[in-house]
């Protein structure tokens, strides 16, 4: 259960962290993504794999996990001091908030629009009628020649009723093939 619980609050932070630079830039710095997606990988591995952890592995889990959060709250607390007095309250008011949401908003819907597009020509081009097909549609089978020439026309087929009749035609060929 704590490994499920410290996994939610995971997921929870990286996908804060993953928003930051569209929530809150003044905060924000380039690698972040990265550590975004590390953060939600781990909360993904203790969700996904709770009732394995228990014992010794869920006690180094809880420690990683305070020392992840050691961490990440004095890499804040730099990037909070190196703020100015006036980013700092700009940060604070809720017209600055209001506004990181409407480009959070406008950015999703462009996403889902675009992803809607992308959706609709990949089954636009699925469902679009291709050339008409011709003649049987097997590729592997060799097409028929028009035109057929003396030297490539087949031996004409010899129904053979006993086996008198093959030891004739073997012996007829042999005589063929000795003259």
């Amino acid at each position: 259960m704590l490994a499920t619980l410290s996994g939610s609050l995971a997921l929870v932070v990286g996908l804060a962290v993953l928003l930051l630079p569209l929530l809150a830039t003044e905060l924000s710095r380039p690698r972040d993504a990265v550590w975004g997606a590390v953060v939600l990988l781990l909360g993904l591995v203790l969700v996904t794999s709770a009732e394995r952890l228990t014992g010794s592995p869920m006690l180094a889990v809880l420690c990683g996990g305070l020392l992840i959060g050691r961490l990440g709250g004095e890499v804040l607390q730099g990037r909070w001091r190196q703020l100015t007095p006036e980013e700092q309250q700009r940060l604070g008011s809720l017209e600055r908030w209001q506004s990181s949401l409407g480009q959070l908003s406008a950015a999703l819907a462009r996403l889902v629009s675009v992803g809607g597009e992308t959706a609709g020509g990949l089954l636009g081009a699925l469902n679009r009628p291709g050339k008409p097909k011709t003649g049987t549609g097997k590729r592997w089978v060799r097409p028929e020649e028009t035109q057929t020439k003396p030297e490539d026309s087949p031996t004409p087929t010899t129904v053979v009723s006993s086996f008198e009749d093959i030891d004739a035609l073997i012996e007829a060929a042999a005589s063929g093939q000795a003259g």
